[in-house]
């Protein structure tokens, strides 16, 4: 599986948007700030969205869409699912 996902950071002011096929290490890499760069710097590392594909195409193209958008339509994106913008960490599946 491959996945899109969005993160914030504590005040839900800047997010993040990435593609991977291990969401759970992923996750951990960014919450441990091993990465650097945007995610380290601004202490992003709250799941607030993500989907699932089975084809990686798929995903890299959502999150170039997903990249494309508006803050007001992400925001809306993760309202929708997620209207408290909570942290979806503990929830990640684990494949």
């Amino acid at each position: 599986m491959y996945y899109v996902y969005i993160l914030s950071n504590k005040t839900d002011s800047v997010i993040y948007i990435g593609v991977t096929n291990d969401l759970r290490r992923r996750l951990l890499e960014h919450k441990n700030e091993e990465l650097e760069g945007f995610t380290k710097k601004y202490h992003i590392y709250k799941l607030v969205y993500y989907e699932s594909y089975s084809e990686i195409n798929e995903a890299i193209a959502r999150e170039k869409q997903l990249k494309g958008w508006t803050r007001a339509k992400k925001n809306h994106l993760i309202a929708r699912k997620n209207p408290n913008w909570n942290d979806w960490s503990e929830s990640v599946p684990l494949v």
